[in-house]
């Protein structure tokens, strides 16, 4: 028993120190990264296509503009698409930064306006984290864009609703807005390990969510998905055109939420996938794209 007890100790102290090294690694990437500096960091982008039709694509939490690339073939013909790596995301600059919601907008604007898709014949497309950026940018710059869609949207009354919600369903959303959240999400090189890929990401989407930074996902989540106001933030552009796409079975985002949220647009209309989750996009982009050309 006492050379069991001590093997046990023994691998509990190596696990210590391998997590310990894993925590310390990661805030000194994020610690000796450089201060962020909109004007010499462009974030990360691809243009695909050439229809008489505007689309910007944000994706959301961990993800990168890689996410929107299936089945092309049904949105592209008709339509010039816009792809973005949120700063601290995919392949675009991970600086220190705090990532609110107003250094992601200004950042994706200067975009925006290199590539002239603020001419008014523009929708904007965003996926959870993306989705509350989009609607955002939409309010700032209504000129800008024709409508919106929305995938998977998280409307967040409070951080004791959206903790109490997450309980039911996400024990990691719980703990990366826990008090523990800075540490736990210093350990994100180990969750993004292939044992813990969701079923519901593709190979891709999976490997790609491993190129942000503690840092990155720790203050979107907490200072721009915590924090925004949607209701108040929107409440001025009414009269858009909003698609609002949300899964039957999205925990991270409760469609009742969203239902209610989109009552308060005047010419909003919302699609309710059956066994849709947040991830609805992967599973039924035929469906998303078919929409966009419908309601578009």
């Amino acid at each position: 028993m006492k050379k069991v007890g001590l093997i046990i100790g023994s691998l509990f102290l190596i696990l210590l120190i391998f997590l310990g090294f894993t925590v310390g690694s990661e805030y000194l990437k994020v610690a000796m990264a450089p201060k962020y500096n909109p004007d010499k960091m462009e974030l990360n982008y691809e243009v695909l296509g050439s229809g008489p039709k505007n689309i910007i694509l944000i994706h959301g939490l961990a993800g990168s503009k890689n996410y929107w690339k299936r089945n092309l073939e049904n949105i592209v013909p008709n339509h010039k698409l816009l792809l973005i790596d949120l700063l601290g995301f995919g392949d675009s600059p991970k600086p220190n930064s705090n990532y609110s919601l107003d250094i992601q907008m200004a950042a994706i604007e200067k975009i925006i306006y290199k590539e002239s898709f603020n001419k008014g014949q523009t929708i904007i497309l965003g996926h959870s984290l993306g989705a509350i950026i989009s609607l955002s940018l939409l309010a700032k710059h209504p000129n800008w864009f024709e409508g919106a869609v929305v995938i998977g949207l998280p409307i967040v009354t409070s951080k004791d609703q959206f903790i109490n919600d997450m309980g039911k369903y996400s024990n990691f959303n719980r703990l990366a807005v826990s008090s523990y959240g800075k540490l736990f999400c210093q350990l994100h090189p180990l969750y993004t390990l292939k044992w813990f890929k969701p079923k519901n990401l593709t190979e891709a989407v999976f490997s790609d969510s491993k190129k942000h930074t503690w840092q990155s996902f720790y203050y979107s989540l907490n200072e721009t998905i915590l924090k925004t106001d949607l209701y108040q933030k929107t409440r001025y552009i009414k009269d858009k055109k909003i698609l609002f796409i949300q899964g039957e079975k999205d925990r991270t985002a409760p469609f009742e939420y969203v239902k209610n949220f989109a009552k308060t647009f005047k010419n909003a209309k919302l699609i309710e996938v059956k066994d849709g989750d947040h991830q609805l996009f992967l599973k039924n982009s035929k469906q998303v794209w078919g929409l966009i050309n419908e309601n578009f």
